[in-house]
């Protein structure tokens, strides 16, 4: 019998951290033996966890072992984080330790450091910075040969975020994604957050958001957001800021008058009208500055000095000569915009939510409206689990959220 004991502290049981834990366990094939549990007997108070985690060879062990860090494990006997040299750019040791969202820290010359950059599915580079020992997250593409990388899981410690105890009464709609919950109440509570958030030092609050935006009509209430100062950063792809030109110059999305709902004689070209419109300017902010953009979130953008990524694709129009067509630097742009976001609201972009959602510690909050609510379980079931959803109509949401600003 192979066996090691692990410790774990925090809101463990209404976290259901606790059941996961011993889930994790048996599902490894392994066996628990709880040594010691104390209960935090008040609100504020952490309950703490020792147990022996028994298997059948070693290999078992530290399959379990590593699982078990990911829910804030960390073994009893702390060694100091195994690090090997990458063989080449972009190559690591098979065994490296892959990050996930959520705190972390490693165990280096007797102290522990903690991990700067914090995202999931990269590798930790252990190295100097101004004299002293430094980790960050890397990508597998930035890292350069001879770099120290974190392999195993021993002299991890990572820190789970734990259930908010109903901050603003929030905390009720993680429970459970449904469309049978009311939005307003949602909407109001997602308003007040906002206001807290906009309200502390630093606060930020980045948009992701898809053209569905444009197409249920989100773009009033969108522009009023802005306006208020509730959005500092916007990411998107290029279709959400072609349809966005294409009504504020001709009323249309997709060839459909949004006022009426109904097709436009010849409406089908009338985005790449949009786009031949940028074009003539150089740039989204050059239309604006002409005078020829009066109107919408791309104007409201450039005009509040709100920072805008868009992320192109390979079924892309045009593109916008904004969108950065190549993938790697328009996910560094993105990944630079999230810098010190306190909150993250996701509108109906299931691809640039998830791509968000990784390059985002599990600190942030976030929230995912859409009118799909498998878009929503998928971005909770990719590792972003502190994902809010709201499953509604995007422009409906935003008209509501406008009105509680």
């Amino acid at each position: 019998m192979f066996s090691e004991i692990v410790q774990a502290e925090g809101h463990l049981v209404d976290s259901q951290i606790l059941s996961k834990i011993m889930d994790r366990v048996i599902e490894c094939g392994a066996a628990f033996e709880v040594l010691d549990f104390y209960l935090g007997r008040t609100n504020e108070e952490i309950s703490r966890l020792k147990m022996r985690v028994n298997a059948n060879s070693q290999e078992t062990l530290e399959k379990t072992l590593e699982e078990l860090i990911e829910l804030g494990c960390y073994e009893n006997e702390i060694a100091n984080a195994t690090t090997q040299s990458a063989e080449a750019d972009r190559v690591v040791p098979d065994d490296f330790y892959s990050t996930t969202n959520h705190r972390t820290s490693i165990r280096y010359q007797g102290q522990w450091m903690d991990v700067a950059k914090q995202r999931m599915d990269a590798v930790i580079v252990v190295s100097e910075k101004d004299g002293q020992p430094y980790a960050e997250c890397r990508k597998l593409r930035d890292v350069r040969q001879g770099e120290r990388i974190v392999c195993g899981a021993h002299g991890v410690r990572i820190q789970p975020e734990f259930k908010e105890r109903d901050r603003l009464g929030f905390a009720f709609m993680a429970n459970d994604i449904s469309s049978e919950r009311r939005t307003e109440t949602a909407v109001r509570k997602i308003a007040e957050l906002m206001k807290q958030v906009k309200a502390e030092e630093n606060g930020k609050i980045v948009f992701v958001a898809g053209p569905v935006v444009i197409h249920t009509g989100g773009t009033k209430p969108f522009s009023e957001i802005i306006r208020k100062g509730y959005v500092h950063a916007l990411l998107a792809g290029n279709a959400l800021a072609v349809h966005d030109i294409e009504h504020a110059l001709y009323g249309t999305s997709l060839g459909v008058d949004l006022e009426h709902g109904v097709p436009m004689e010849e409406g089908h070209k009338n985005h790449m009208r949009a786009i031949n419109s940028i074009n003539r300017y150089g740039s989204i902010a050059g239309a604006v500055e002409a005078g020829i953009l009066k109107y919408g979130v791309m104007y409201e953008c450039v005009k509040r000095g709100v920072p805008f990524v868009l992320a192109g694709s390979i079924r892309d129009d045009g593109p916008l000569p904004d969108t950065e067509m190549d993938l790697v630097k328009a996910q560094e742009k993105y990944a630079e915009q999230l810098v010190g976001a306190k909150m993250v609201i996701c509108l109906s972009s299931m691809l640039h939510s998830i791509g968000v959602g990784n390059m985002t510690p599990s600190w942030v909050r976030m929230v995912c409206v859409d009118i799909n609510p498998a878009v929503v379980t998928k971005l909770s079931d990719r590792g972003s689990a502190q994902t809010v959803g709201v499953v509604t109509d995007v422009g409906a949401f935003l008209t509501l959220l406008a009105q509680h600003l």
